[in-house]
């Protein structure tokens, strides 16, 4: 019997590949997964082919994908002791899913990835050799540098990329030609001299980290094309863009407010806009249908309906948009939607008697109106958080 404890119930294939032996890991990769069953094998075995006699270990951070993609990445993990799993459940975020990721490995060198076989996993050897020489702490898989490429992307997707490069520059003071990339390497000492000040607010962990450094990082590029995904969906949708301005905000503004409030009160001024557009369409129809003479009564019912729109429409975005990590389905969203509009409703007594009291004493009307206004905010964001979209065990 051997006596290397690694090779209890170890398949034959690992010891033939003497992976055992080649443990710890020298480089640690992360990858966030979510509904990735398909790609999880063609990734590891890609890794395999790259990286060949380096020692790896791949990561799979999965937030209970219903693909089952957990499970199919636990099957390879018993074959081979580089595969490893972190199962989130009840929790959602890629940044957050990466966070975690690297901070359950314990190699000097760390790389995120993504798991749908965009990256190009053949130039993890160039950016390891990089970073080994010891004079940057941060290596970026590059779109923009020459050898690159944005693949099958189209012009207005690439512009929006390159609007949104620019910004991230602009925050991180850092020289990155794709700070969006989430194709990168650095040490561990430079992410845990970031980790205290991560927001991990979206997708874009790159532009957090950055961000978050003490110091400005030292940072070298590896070009690489972004290809085509092999199976799934993407995950980039609408709230892409929101989740980048949430981030950028935070890191502008975070340590003032926190972001959930401004995301909450941006909301709530649209919540403003649907408000007085349905009661001038809803007032026009019933004075058009009833004419003038009870136009009080027509304003009455024209007010009530804008406000129960304006508030619905206030808790799907905020469902949406603010809490996107603890987002409401099902039975929860219904009763989430009622606690929400019991909580505005309460609100909006105190908005009417601040505003009243302090234009009493002092006959300031926009002065009154804005602190009506922001008591209720502060009321509707506090109470919604602990009644409506509460953290649930």
């Amino acid at each position: 019997m051997s006596g290397n404890p690694l090779d209890h119930g170890v398949s034959e294939s690992v010891h033939d590949a003497g992976l055992a032996a080649r443990l710890p890991a020298e480089l640690s990769i992360v990858v966030p997964t979510f509904n990735e069953s398909r790609n999880v094998p063609l990734l590891v075995e890609a890794l395999r082919n790259a990286l060949g006699d380096t020692r790896w270990e791949v990561v799979f951070v999965d937030d209970n994908s219903p693909d089952g993609t957990a499970d199919r990445a636990r099957a390879l993990a018993l074959e081979d002791p580089r595969v490893r799993v972190v199962h989130r459940f009840d929790r959602r975020g890629l940044a957050s899913a990466c966070v975690e990721g690297i901070l359950a490995t314990a190699s000097p060198y760390v790389a995120v990835m993504d798991g749908d076989m965009q990256h190009d996993e053949k130039i993890l050897l160039a950016m390891l050799a990089r970073i080994r020489r010891g004079d940057v702490d941060l290596v970026v898989g590059s779109r923009y540098v020459e050898g690159g490429g944005m693949g099958d992307w189209n012009k207005r997707r690439i512009a929006m990329s390159q609007i949104a490069t620019a910004l991230a520059n602009k925050l991180t003071k850092t020289a990155i030609s794709d700070p969006m990339s989430g194709f990168f390497m650095l040490t561990r000492e430079a992410f845990m001299g970031s980790l205290p000040g991560l927001s991990s607010v979206g997708f874009k962990i790159l532009l957090d980290i950055a961000a978050s450094s003490p110091t400005p990082m030292r940072v070298a590029e590896v070009p690489f094309t972004f290809r085509t995904r092999q199976h799934g969906e993407s995950k980039l949708d609408g709230l892409v863009l929101w989740e980048y301005l949430e981030l950028l905000l935070d890191k502008t503004f975070g340590h003032v407010i926190p972001i959930r409030f401004v995301s909450f009160a941006l909301v709530g001024g649209s919540g403003v806009v649907v408000h007085f557009l349905v009661l001038t369409i809803v007032l026009q129809v019933l004075l058009a249908m009833f004419g003038t003479t009870a136009e009080t009564r027509w304003f009455a019912i024209a007010q009530g309906v804008a406000t129960l729109v304006a508030t619905s429409s206030n808790f799907f975005l905020n469902n949406i948009l603010t809490y996107s990590d603890q987002r409401l389905k099902g039975a929860s969203l219904w009763w989430g939607w009622l606690t929400f509009n019991i909580v505005c409703g309460v609100g909006l007594f105190a908005n009417v008697g601040i505003a009243r009291w302090l234009y009493q004493r002092h006959n300031y009307l926009v002065l009154s109106a804005l602190a009506g206004i922001a008591v209720t905010t502060v009321w509707n964001y506090s109470m919604s958080s602990i009644f409506t979209w509460r953290k649930r065990r």
